[in-house]
């Protein structure tokens, strides 16, 4: 106080022109005795500051308000610490939403986002989620931590949804399992394990689900890629796929999508993927399964995991990242499991104990209610088959979409085919539209899909479908 006051005296002393407007030559001066003052430092509540000098005026002076000699007002010349930050490139999905919610026009379409919407456009809530949320909420269970594995009994159900009841390792105990933060955080924490333990790099599809890159490229793994996906043809390049494959280094890690593949939609047939394990097997491949639509895809979750369960029957030691976000619709609860297949039940004690010495630092544990719903549901055969019939709902919606898309599509004349539409399955569609024809979209008709021509066909609905068919006809027929 005695300073504040000290800084006001100051203040109404020095001539007019030299006081500030703010009433504020804050205390954090040195000097108390204005008499004696030689040089004091005044802080102001901006960026500036006040340097105050002179020497006290004689006894005789007849201006005691005029002993300043000099007053100089100027910039503080440190920095932020944060100065040199540049602005980051916004993600392109978040990004994307962005620019939609500042579009005011009307009939705007947001088909970019991954994430389920009934056909009136809105968010969707399983019936029985909510049913097992609210059983949750009266059995009045506690918010204490989880273990850094996450919920036992979530793992073990999870596991089992993928790897199936019969899986001989799973009765062996030979696969190591953790809870994650869905998908996304089961990537991280498996590409770190991989970089520890040697790998230098690591094998995706082109393309592949954008995050996977940076994922993985922050994990400290050198990100390569193998041939997937003939956008002339619009259809899977399984013998690019096949050739690539066989000249992997032995021993290298693949990221293998287990169905609906992120953004194409076109899976590999049964045959074509005994092909793939076959190569896997010759060359020592280490297959790593992303399963992120389980259900979801087909409407089927033992069709959906058919892939990778026949990885594990034909010998594979695979390691698998589930997410049980768009089967479950539980995005913002952030679900997922990680696990990996050991050739005893002491080599995935060990793959678990490394498992948990990474998980530790990077988030120390899962959070539990998601989780618990996904063990409520799965652990009910009641609520398991009401779960099946939910999910093949929304498949059915989504497939129901594809069609009529591709019909208007062709009703309306366009000249290019639209076949594929049809023939990929899960939430997205790989339209084959230029960035060009993706940006006329977005600028004539309002209609935000990524770059890469990818629509979630989850935002497509029965009121917008033809509203999007004639914008699509417009920006690419002629094209």
């Amino acid at each position: 106080m005695m300073l504040r006051q000290a800084a006001q005296a100051l203040s109404r002393r020095l001539p007019t022109t030299a006081r500030r407007s703010s009433p504020s030559f804050l205390a954090t001066t040195s000097s108390v005795g204005i008499d004696n003052f030689v040089l004091t430092p005044v802080n102001l509540q901006s960026k500036r500051d006040i340097w105050v000098w002179g020497s006290p005026p004689s006894s005789s002076s007849s201006n005691r308000r005029g002993f300043a000699d000099a007053v100089v007002d100027h910039e503080v010349t440190h920095d932020s610490h944060w100065s040199q930050f540049p602005m980051a490139p916004p993600d392109p999905i978040i990004g994307l939403t962005e620019a939609y919610l500042k579009d005011d026009f009307p009939d705007k379409v947001n088909v970019g986002v991954g994430a389920y919407r009934c056909d009136q456009g809105m968010p969707f809530v399983l019936p029985v989620v909510r049913e097992a949320e609210n059983e949750l909420v009266a059995e009045e269970l506690d918010h204490e931590y989880s273990g850094i594995a996450g919920c036992p009994n979530f793992v073990d159900v999870a596991l089992k949804f993928a790897y199936g009841d019969e899986c001989v390792p799973l009765k062996e105990n030979r696969v190591a399992g953790v809870q994650t933060l869905s998908g996304t955080g089961g990537l991280r924490v498996f590409g770190e394990v991989l970089h520890q333990f040697g790998h230098k790099h690591i094998y995706v599809p082109n393309p592949t689900w954008g995050n996977h890159i940076p994922i993985f490229t922050n994990a400290g793994l050198e990100v390569r890629k193998y041939r997937y996906y003939d956008n002339a043809t619009s259809n899977l390049d399984f013998s690019g796929l096949l050739d690539d494959l066989q000249a992997i280094p032995e021993g290298s890690c693949v990221l293998l999508h287990a169905c609906a593949h992120n953004p194409t939609g076109m899976d590999p047939t049964m045959e074509q993927w005994k092909q793939i394990s076959n190569v896997a097997k010759e060359r020592n491949l280490l297959p790593f399964f992303d399963c992120a639509y389980q259900g979801f895809a087909s409407g089927d979750a033992r069709k959906d995991a058919a892939a990778l369960r026949m990885f594990v029957e034909d010998g594979h030691n695979i390691a698998l990242v589930q997410s049980f976000s768009k089967n479950f619709g539980l995005y913002g609860q952030r679900v997922g499991a990680l696990s990996v297949v050991a050739d005893t039940p002491d080599e995935a004690k060990r793959v678990l104990s490394q498992l948990k010495v990474h998980i530790r630092p990077s988030y120390s544990n899962p959070p539990r209610h998601g989780a618990r719903i996904v063990s409520k549901i799965l652990s009910s055969e009641k609520k398991t088959d009401e779960f099946v019939e939910q999910c093949m709902g929304m498949a059915k919606r989504i497939d129901s979409m594809r069609i009529k898309l591709r019909n208007t599509l062709e009703e309306l004349g366009s000249s290019r085919s639209w076949e594929h539409v049809t023939k990929q399955i899960g939430m997205f569609a790989y339209s084959g539209m230029s960035k060009d024809e993706v940006v006329a979209l977005r600028e004539k008709h309002h209609i935000y899909c990524t770059l890469d021509g990818r629509i979630s066909m989850a935002g497509v609905t029965s009121k917008n479908v033809e509203y999007i068919a004639k914008a699509i006809h417009d920006v690419t027929e002629g094209k």
